[in-house]
């Protein structure tokens, strides 16, 4: 009896001293992974930074730009996810209050091993596959590198030092790129090139034109640039007779054009000067008809690069390693806010004025309850509502889709919010209408989207479904 028990006891205590081992051992080869991870990080976006300050003319180095800029992004979120999914385990703890329940239930306590195991080894098989693509990547970006230095340097300007996140335009690289591209061709011998811009609302067309426009070749390309409405095509020629120099013409079209229309006033241009360029700025999808060049499209961004830009916006200067709880918080506001812009910078704006796991959370707990509110009452997120020019409800008022102006305010004496410190609770909201200032850009065109809003203490739902139904609706002041 004493043989086997001793036996017993060797083979348990064998077996533990195995385990710890084990578990010794691929907690440091986790921990070399992340180091590894976190170096070739390093090298990629230096090479990405790096490559966003030259002119880059070759169609192949942009694409590899691209490759190089999705998989640095992908590695950024495997890497939080890593490092901190110690603290998102921890807060599901605390949320489900599972830990108690599993020391009085074997059965629940078994069944969440099994679902921690799994978790983990779907975590560290993200973390190889992450590494094996960068690897890749990287790997093959000597040649890239190489023909990076033989391309000029862009001259910077001072909202280029990166010394506020909103103070330059964030990603966009091959977009930018290939437009300043087609700005800069020469074809003298033939019509004017047409290049359409396409997007949906808010994904920062604007902002890549007058990225491109801003910068020192294009602008001693061109003599003059010139900004016209797509209603009224036929000021160019009445109001400018001089355009017998190179000139660009920015033509912002909100809805489709009647082809004749179109004809002659691009006849008008082709007279007047061989080197002129026109760039279509729009959100109908049919006027790429009109492109003599293929499109430029922007669309919203993918999860990764916009989960990355929300993180920067919201914790500023501050490091994240310091606030590990609030990374989760970022990542589900990042899924919940669909890829737009303008929401990122008021979010953004409202969260790193305080870090405080529960200030987030509230603030998270609010962006739910107003999509789950648009849901369930139209059947649609708020972002869609917008696109589609239907008012959204949040909590205690109805907010109409925005107004973009630049430089001219909306015409009317509504009081004025804006709409961060509104959601930081630090404006009162007025009875009845008022203008709300959701984001004011930092950069040309310096556009600023004001929406109309209206106070609403009880939900109103018949005002939601009215533009679904063919209603008429109050429409936003401008």
């Amino acid at each position: 009896m004493e043989l086997m028990v001793s036996a017993i006891t060797s083979d348990l205590t064998t077996r533990l001293i195995t385990f710890v081992m084990n578990k010794f051992s691929d907690h440091i080869c986790s921990q070399e992974k992340v180091k590894r991870l976190e170096q070739l990080l390093l090298r990629a976006h230096m090479v990405v930074e790096e490559a966003d300050g030259r002119y880059i003319a070759n169609s192949w180095m942009l694409l590899h730009l691209k490759t190089i800029a999705t998989a640095m992004y992908h590695g950024y979120h495997v890497l939080d996810t890593v490092k901190f999914k110690k603290n998102k385990e921890e807060d599901n703890d605390l949320v489900n209050d599972s830990s108690a329940s599993c020391f009085a239930n074997p059965l629940k306590r078994s069944r969440t091993s099994t679902v921690c195991t799994e978790r983990k080894k779907k975590f560290s098989m993200e973390l190889q596959d992450a590494l094996e693509n960068l690897e890749v990547i990287i790997g093959d970006m000597n040649e890239f590198v190489i023909f990076l230095t033989g391309c000029d340097r862009m001259t910077h300007k001072p909202y280029d030092t990166y010394l506020y996140i909103d103070n330059f335009m964030f990603g966009r690289h091959v977009e930018k790129q290939h437009l300043i591209n087609l700005l800069l061709e020469n074809n003298i011998c033939g019509p004017p090139a047409v290049i359409p811009i396409v997007g949906r609302r808010g994904v920062g067309k604007r902002t890549l034109i007058m990225h491109a426009c801003n910068d020192e070749r294009v602008r001693s390309h061109f003599n003059r640039i010139f900004h016209i409405n797509g209603e009224k095509l036929g000021e160019i020629t009445t109001k400018n007779g001089d355009l017998s120099t190179r000139t660009l013409v920015i033509v912002e079209f909100a809805s489709d054009v009647d082809d004749n229309d179109w004809r002659k006033f691009y006849s008008s241009l082709t007279s007047l000067n061989r080197g002129n360029k026109v760039i279509i700025l729009t959100r109908v999808k049919k006027l790429v008809r009109f492109g003599t060049v293929k499109p430029i499209t922007l669309d919203i961004m993918v999860y990764e690069e916009y989960r990355y830009l929300l993180k920067t916006l919201s914790f500023g200067s501050a490091n994240p390693a310091d606030h590990p709880q609030l990374v989760p918080i970022v990542e589900e506001l990042a899924m919940l806010l669909g890829g737009r812009l303008i929401p990122a910078n008021i979010i953004g704006y409202v969260l790193r004025k305080d870090l405080n796991v529960q200030f987030w959370l509230s603030k998270l707990k609010g962006v739910r309850f107003s999509i789950e509110n648009n849901m369930s009452v139209s059947g649609s997120h708020p972002n869609e509502l917008f696109d589609q020019g239907h008012p959204a409800h949040l909590k205690d008022y109805i907010l109409y889709p925005a107004a973009s102006t630049s430089n001219n305010a909306p015409k009317n004496d509504l009081p004025y919010l804006i709409f961060g410190d509104l959601l930081a609770s630090k404006s009162f909201l007025p009875k009845g209408d008022f203008n709300l200032v959701s984001w004011e850009s930092r950069i040309p065109p310096y556009t600023s989207f004001v929406h109309m809003a209206r106070f609403r203490p009880s939900f109103a739902q018949d005002e939601l479904e009215s533009p679904l139904l063919g209603r008429k609706h109050p429409r936003p002041l401008s």
